[in-house]
């Protein structure tokens, strides 16, 4: 349409704009589009939180897939463009003169542009985090207290938005996403995280739930997908367009499909499901230990450094479908590592180690 192109060509220009004047900032840029990128939740984010407190923990996984599943559906039903293929296949501009944009290592994404995921992941994350955050200082009555909520609460609010939007322009500036698709992630990305502000039945979900939520998700997808395929909408449409556009072909990876997303949301809630609901987590999370110092600073560590390990872990490529199991079962591995196995062998070594002191 006339308004969309209008859109899309206002968001070419803010992205030369910001290529052109904000080129000494590339590499702070590269590295908030990195800071952005959904993996980091269960990397990072996930780890540190949940050893502090299990309640924020749990709805930071849910809340991230189930964001990162509403982007997938919204992905497909905006159809939206990426800058770095738009500019090359539009006819709004004259003699054929299309802009150039530089393009990097991650600008390559697969998927549909709109909206964001980074910017839809990043908001939603943080948005737990600050609230969260934010809950310990509310509890305070007397009048210095309710001073420093204040400033604090102004505090982590400014260092969210800050956040969100150096993500937004990281995003916009590598050419993967026009602004307009970013402003949209950001603000999609607080609705989900503020819905689960009032959902506390995730907190004492069984396994059969789990398993029954990750079913609902996958058949729900899929059944769109193929509902969608019978009426000859291709719903993988963007994938031809990115390998077509992107200037090596060496900087596309299946990681970024529609699929892959999809199946690694499912594992990493799977995992969660299996963790909470194991003897093990039972054992150590709610056990004496639970409550120690040590043991929450001990698990933190050994859960970053092991999930480290996992970035070792190559999926082969060659062969879709096995890639989708592996990456299945390598994202539930990782929840499951921190809820269930680390605790758990950390408890053990406390008990020993108590055992010989006695």
């Amino acid at each position: 349409s006339i308004k969309m192109d209008l859109l899309h060509s206002n968001g070419v220009l803010i992205i030369q704009h910001l290529q052109r004047d904000y080129r000494a900032y590339q590499d702070f840029l590269n590295f908030m589009s990195h800071v952005g990128d959904p993996r980091n939740i269960f990397s990072i984010y996930f780890p540190l939180w949940f050893q502090l407190n299990q309640v924020v923990g749990t709805k930071m996984i849910w809340v991230a897939v189930i964001g990162d599943w509403f982007n997938l559906i919204f992905k497909w039903i905006l159809f939206g463009h990426r800058p770095y293929w738009w500019v090359q296949e539009t006819m709004i501009y004259p003699n054929q003169s299309s802009p150039c944009l530089e393009q990097f290592p991650i600008t390559c994404e697969t998927g549909p542009g709109s909206p964001s995921g980074h910017a839809m992941g990043s908001s939603c994350v943080w948005y737990v985090m600050v609230t969260a955050a934010l809950s310990y200082t509310v509890r305070w009555k007397d009048k210095s207290a309710v001073t420093l909520h204040r400033l604090t609460w102004s505090f982590l609010w400014s260092i969210f938005w800050i956040i969100q939007i150096s993500v937004c322009i990281s995003r916009v500036f590598i050419a993967t996403h026009f602004p307009h698709q970013v402003v949209l992630g950001v603000f999609a990305g607080i609705l989900v995280a503020e819905a689960f502000e009032h959902t506390p039945a995730i907190q004492t979900a069984s396994l059969r739930m789990y398993i029954k939520t990750n079913l609902f998700l996958f058949i729900f997808a899929l059944g769109f997908y193929l509902s969608l395929k019978l009426l000859d909408i291709d719903l993988l449409w963007s994938v031809p367009k990115a390998k077509k556009w992107c200037a090596n072909p060496d900087w596309i990876n299946i990681d970024t499909t529609p699929f892959a997303g999809l199946v690694r949301n499912l594992g990493a809630l799977f995992g969660l499901g299996l963790g909470i609901n194991s003897e093990m987590f039972i054992t150590s999370c709610k056990g004496k230990n639970s409550c120690k110092i040590s043991f929450r600073i001990l698990c933190i560590a050994a859960s970053l450094a092991t999930l480290q390990l996992y970035n070792f872990v190559k999926i082969p490529t060659h062969t879709e479908y096995l890639f989708y199991i592996l990456s299945f079962c390598k994202s539930a591995a990782m929840p499951l590592t921190v809820v269930a196995l680390v605790p758990y062998c950390v408890h053990s070594l406390m008990r020993t180690t108590e055992k010989k002191l006695n």
